[in-house]
């Protein structure tokens, strides 16, 4: 029961923020814009995806190496394809990274190193994209000219950089009861693997440089969209602009951030004087090309040999 409310109350606020912020847009304006240009940005926009969720694979790869989950190549990626899929169908922007978790476990991980895996990979990412924010702030607050919105970025960043930095700050405390306190011992233990992986000498350059370039894809996503129906919107105010708004979607709040993704970008748009109507645009259409990635994930999870071996035994060790 407490599963099927937080549900409902999860489709109820991206409903309620999606008729909030469509109240804004003229549909069929903005279906007006399209011509054939429109439909090779989108393409674009839709290979770009695939190719951040590889970047992804490559990151997680490295993770769930130290995490004791090796993946080979070809597996790590259709997870990740997969995973798409269930990001778009279960009740929560995070929703694919459970069925990550338990497509790596029967593979043969075991449930502690696949949660392990997952846990610190989304760590790592949001970390990079709190520090991707703050070492933009200086352009930012040159774009947002509102007091509101300034604070409101300076807020929302402080905080989720606190909570990541203070994660790794977690795992360096060498407190011997933090390995064997029940409410402690699983969280330490991520926040250890990830200060291992972050500060290795091998990994670590690569985790940064592959975390980051997944939001700077993000962000060319999104640039495409915004070429699709040629928005009035410089490849800089996208930059600046998108990071926070995918940081505020993080939260498991909605349907794979729908409602709160359009109503966050409006709301940016309008802080940086740029036409609110055009944000919530934007931001359908971001959503429309992950939808799209997801639908083709869902096909790859129908055709795949764990959806075929769905409750029967584990697939096989780790590769």
């Amino acid at each position: 029961m407490r599963r099927i409310l937080l549900s409902t109350a999860k489709i109820l606020i991206s409903g309620a923020l999606l008729y909030l912020a469509l109240r804004k847009v003229d549909l069929s304006e903005l279906f007006s814009r399209f011509t054939v240009t429109s439909l090779f940005w989108i393409g674009l926009a839709i290979a770009v995806t695939f190719l951040q969720i590889f970047v992804g694979v490559l990151r997680w790869r490295e993770i769930s190496a130290a995490c004791g989950a090796p993946l080979e190549l070809g597996r790590a990626m259709r997870y990740n394809v997969i995973g798409s899929f269930f990001n778009q169908t279960l009740p929560s922007a995070i929703g694919g990274d459970a069925v990550r978790l338990w497509l790596v476990a029967r593979a043969g991980a075991g449930w502690r190193a696949a949660t392990y895996s997952i846990f610190v990979d989304r760590a790592i990412g949001f970390i990079a994209l709190a520090i991707m924010i703050v070492a933009s702030l200086p352009w930012s607050y040159g774009l947002i000219a509102d007091p509101h919105g300034r604070s409101a970025l300076l807020l929302v960043d402080l905080a989720a950089l606190a909570g990541g930095l203070g994660f790794l700050v977690f795992g360096a405390l060498k407190w011997h009861w933090l390995k064997t306190w029940w409410a402690t011992h699983h969280i330490h233990a991520c926040a250890v693997i990830a200060n291992r992986v972050i500060f290795s000498r091998s990994r670590g350059p690569a985790v940064v440089i592959l975390s980051l370039a997944v939001h700077v894809l993000a962000v060319v996503v999104a640039w495409c969209v915004v070429q699709s129906i040629a928005a009035p919107v410089g490849f800089s105010d996208v930059f600046m602009l998108v990071p926070p708004v995918m940081l505020i979607t993080m939260m498991p709040i909605s349907i794979a951030g729908w409602g709160v993704r359009e109503a966050t970008m409006g709301l940016a748009f309008g802080f940086a004087g740029l036409a609110a109507n055009e944000g919530v645009n934007v931001s359908l259409l971001f959503g429309a090309v992950y939808f799209i990635v997801g639908a083709i994930g869902g096909l790859v999870w129908i055709l795949s040999a764990e959806k075929a071996a769905q409750g029967s035994a584990p697939l096989g060790g780790p590769q």
